[in-house]
């Protein structure tokens, strides 16, 4: 249960003075539902204004406080459709425009009556031959000589806030806060100097204090922490049992290739792990070809000799079809049984899983969400296999192990390569195996980067291609990350390809109907389509040996992880594969040093820690690297500072005080819920 004195904090925003229907979308499209989240709602930056007697003594871009007198209002042509401009003029005679878009208007109109002076603050732009400000951040009759001594915050917004609205809020917000115990150990909190937990959350809304934004991101760290070391001592408190496979299923095993010293590691690690009666909870880190699939087969097998059944859960029915394919094919040998289930399978297909399931008929299941549903049973589930785990909660991982008669042993799978820094921040509570060995015979794939304008060149060299009887995928940009944008560009590339490509192009994206993508899908796996035109929807799983070119358009769109994946679909054969790069004019530095570096090489791990050092925190860990960020506070430089102290003062607090009921415990208890870490509350040793 959460603590009472949180609950005002999430309360809905709606309980707030001033907030109604109309304002409650855009505080939806920031993320702001409740109290808390408004009050988590740190400013992006501050402002200092400067006082200006005419706009003669102030400079473009400059934050500016100034007396005007509106001469003029000039509504746009079309109400509501264009901006709503009024003249004014500075204590000189200088004419400028002070610029309203939107409903914003309305306000405009009534704050900038025409001839009466008003003291202006905001950051003085030119429009053309015309300086102006746009959307003022104040508009006041007296007392504007008090604005050029405000520190004010800055706040990101969304159409149909202002800053002077959000700022209301985020002080209703903090007015609401409770006086909490102190979480952080004492130590610690005296050596850093920190804040109480009340007071820096006040600071950080009003200045620049780096005390205070250090506490709070540590908090953000430590319940993250905290709660992962909650679900390692919660594992290893449950009754699970020991899989001591005989071999007898794996000697029948005829792979083409012998495996890498990597595998070979792994797969010790793997049976090691799971012939212990404490559940197995472990990532397998791999590059793209690294070979996991070979080394999650691995693991199945030693469960079915064992006596148990395995699951295998991934992301997407794509990839679930995928993986089900490649296991069967290389399992067909030793006799298992395996079966395919997703949501889209009905009637008696679905019945005649669910059973082979209940009865242990069917040894491996392959599968997306539909196989932790409460309607699939197991006969003895021993073996969860994650793919993909960053898609996943550790709710749902959790679920899917409430299916085995004890706690099933956890190999979590992840294809994108993550620094060594920051393994913590997301697997905190697991062991970790890394493949980052290629198998023997992999060639390395020619990368180049094209400008966009040569659009019709790569055309020409993607029909050449195809005349070789060799097949391509064609990735189109993204846009904005709108999903139904990027849809749209495909399905706009798609057309264009079509036109000159015939019925040798297929398209697939997320919004396709099943038995299309899946048709598509067959067409180009089979060879009878040449060319896949797709959004990232491919990044993982797709596997074509046939397939030996990549283009992906306006390549800086994408993180440096998302595209080492995209290029890791070719390559997969013993032909010789290319992966084109088409970027756009306006390319950033970092942008440069992304495709520079993706032309520089093909080790994931390594690009991994050079993208980090190029992204820094912004996207840390974002959804176009590896799954949603745990963190929003934390910048990376101080995950990497304090993440490792956290993990310690976790594991330390978790060791001598498993149930948290010492005041520390307590209050640490009182810190999960705050930050949302619950999950790890509900699995304290003794409640």
């Amino acid at each position: 249960m959460r603590p009472d004195e949180l609950n005002p904090l999430f309360a809905e925003v709606d309980t707030l003075d001033g907030v109604g229907p109309k304002l409650m979308k855009p505080l939806g499209r920031l993320g702001l539902s409740r109290v808390r989240d408004l009050a988590y709602h740190l400013p992006d930056r501050f402002v200092t204004r400067r006082a200006v007697g005419n706009v003669d003594e102030a400079g473009e871009g400059e934050q500016i406080v100034i007396q005007l007198t509106p001469t003029e209002h000039k509504a746009p042509y079309n109400p509501g459709r264009g901006p709503y401009r009024i003249l004014a003029q500075d204590a000189v005679g200088n004419i400028i425009a002070i610029t309203y878009f939107g409903r914003a208007s309305y306000s405009g109109k009534k704050l900038l009556p025409v001839g009466e002076t008003r003291w202006v603050a905001g950051r003085l732009d030119r429009y053309g031959d015309m300086l102006q400000i746009v959307h003022p951040d104040h508009v006041v009759e007296e007392g504007g000589e008090t604005l050029q001594r405000l520190c004010e915050p800055v706040y990101s917004l969304a159409e149909g806030l202002t800053q002077p609205k959000i700022g209301g809020l985020v002080g209703q917000s903090l007015a609401k806060l409770p006086d909490l115990p102190e979480w952080i150990e004492p130590g610690l909190f005296e050596r850093e100097g920190w804040p109480a937990w009340f007071d820096a959350l006040k600071l950080a809304h009003k200045s620049e204090n780096a005390k205070a934004r250090e506490r709070l991101a540590y908090d953000e760290l430590l319940a993250n922490s905290l709660a992962l070391m909650l679900v390692r001592a919660d594992n290893r408190q449950r009754k699970g049992r020991a899989l001591v496979g005989d071999g007898s299923r794996r000697g029948k095993l005829q792979l083409p290739f012998p495996l890498t010293g990597a595998q070979e590691r792994s797969n010790r690690e793997i049976a090691g792990d799971m012939a212990q009666v404490s559940p197995m909870l472990r990532l397998l880190q791999g590059d793209v070809g690294a070979g996991k699939t070979v080394v999650a087969l691995e693991a199945m097998l030693v469960a079915v000799e064992a006596g148990a059944q395995a699951a295998l859960l991934a992301p997407t029915e794509i990839l679930a079809r995928q993986h089900f394919e490649t296991l069967r094919s290389m399992a067909a040998p030793t006799g298992v049984e395996i079966a395919l289930l997703t949501g889209r399978d009905k009637g008696r297909a679905r019945e005649s899983i669910l059973m082979g399931l209940m009865d242990g008929s069917i040894d491996m299941v392959v599968g997306t969400h539909a196989i932790f549903q409460d309607t699939v049973s197991y006969k003895d589930l021993g073996l969860v296999v994650i793919d993909e785990q960053h898609r996943f909660g550790v709710a749902q991982r959790l679920m899917l192990a409430k299916k085995g008669k004890t706690t099933p042993h956890t190999l979590a799978m992840t294809a994108t390569p993550i620094p060594r820094t920051l393994t913590l921040a997301q697997y905190g509570e697991m062991e970790v195996s890394r493949l980052d060995e290629l198998p023997p015979g992999r060639q390395a794939i020619d990368t180049r980067v094209f400008p966009q304008a040569r659009m019709e060149e790569v055309a020409d060299g993607v029909a050449r291609h195809l005349e070789t009887g060799q097949q391509a995928y064609w990735v189109c940009p993204m846009v904005n990350d709108n999903e139904t944008l990027d849809i749209a560009a495909a399905e706009a590339r798609y057309a264009a390809l079509k036109e000159r490509f015939g019925q040798a192009v297929v398209l697939v994206h997320g919004q396709l109907p099943a038995d299309h993508k899946d048709a598509a899908m067959a067409r180009f796996s089979s060879g009878e389509a040449k060319l896949l035109v797709a959004t990232t929807v491919i990044e993982v799983g797709v596997d074509v040996p046939a397939a030996t070119l990549m283009v992906i358009e306006q390549a800086e769109r994408f993180g440096l992880a998302q595209l080492h994946q995209l290029r890791g679909r070719v390559g997969r054969g013993s032909e010789k594969s290319v992966c084109l790069l088409l970027r756009g004019d306006a390319l950033s530095e970092t942008g440069k040093k992304r495709l520079a570096l993706m032309r520089e090489t093909q080790d994931g791990f390594r690009i991994a820690e050079e993208d980090l050092e190029l992204r820094g925190g912004g996207e840390l860990l974002g959804t176009r690297q590896s799954g949603d960020t745990p963190f929003r506070i934390a910048t990376l430089e101080q995950i990497q500072k304090w993440l490792p102290v956290a993990h310690d003062d976790a594991q330390m607090l978790v060791d001598h005080d498993g149930g948290l009921a010492s005041e520390r415990g307590k209050a640490a208890r009182t810190l999960l819920y705050l930050m949302e870490r619950d999950w790890g509350v509900q699995l304290l040793r003794g409640g």
